[in-house]
């Protein structure tokens, strides 16, 4: 019997540590906004940074790109009569769309947009990543961007804050050089 007993009190140890030394699965890190914007959205692009709340949006056009560039091309796309044009608008104008209601005015052009905390910036004169800061107006009200946000278009991630519109669409295709 205490043969019996010592081969169990044996055997329930080996048991035991073989139960309590289980490897622990992994847990997977939980995505941050600065991974992937939202559940199931693309990652952002470098230079986009989550705002969150942290306050109004302030664009600076550093000295080295102030006045080196003259406009944008931007891409309108008809979905009606399946046409696609391209029109040169210059900075700080406006352009209207033909057989539409709508205008787009164009702000700043940022060959390298950079967002750092509420700072829109450039971090470079080079066409890295080249945004154009835009608002379209339809029959006079602003339709985009939102209220309270800034409008951007981006020529290398133009999925990234489309505009969106039953009939147009618009991306920015380049930014022109003086």
């Amino acid at each position: 019997m205490k043969k019996f007993l010592a081969v169990s009190a044996v055997a329930g140890m080996i048991l035991l540590s073989v139960v309590a030394c289980k490897k622990k699965e992994e847990q997977p890190v939980p995505k941050t906004f600065s991974q992937e914007g939202q559940a199931g959205a693309p990652a952002l692009p470098p230079g986009h940074g989550p705002t969150g709340s942290i306050g109004p949006l302030t664009v600076s056009v550093p000295p080295d790109v102030k006045g080196k560039w003259s406009a944008v091309k931007l891409i309108i796309d008809d979905k009606k009569t399946k046409k696609t044009q391209e029109y040169t608008v210059g900075l700080s104008s406006e352009l209207k769309i033909p057989d539409s209601n709508l205008t787009v005015k164009v702000s700043d052009f940022l060959p390298d947009f950079k967002m750092n905390g509420n700072i829109i910036t450039s971090a470079s004169n080079n066409a890295n990543n080249p945004a154009a800061g835009i608002s379209v107006y339809e029959s006079g009200k602003q339709i985009f961007p939102g209220s309270g946000e800034g409008g951007w278009l981006y020529a290398k991630f133009p999925n990234i804050h489309p505009f969106q519109h039953d009939r147009f669409g618009i991306t920015l295709k380049e930014g022109v050089k003086k």
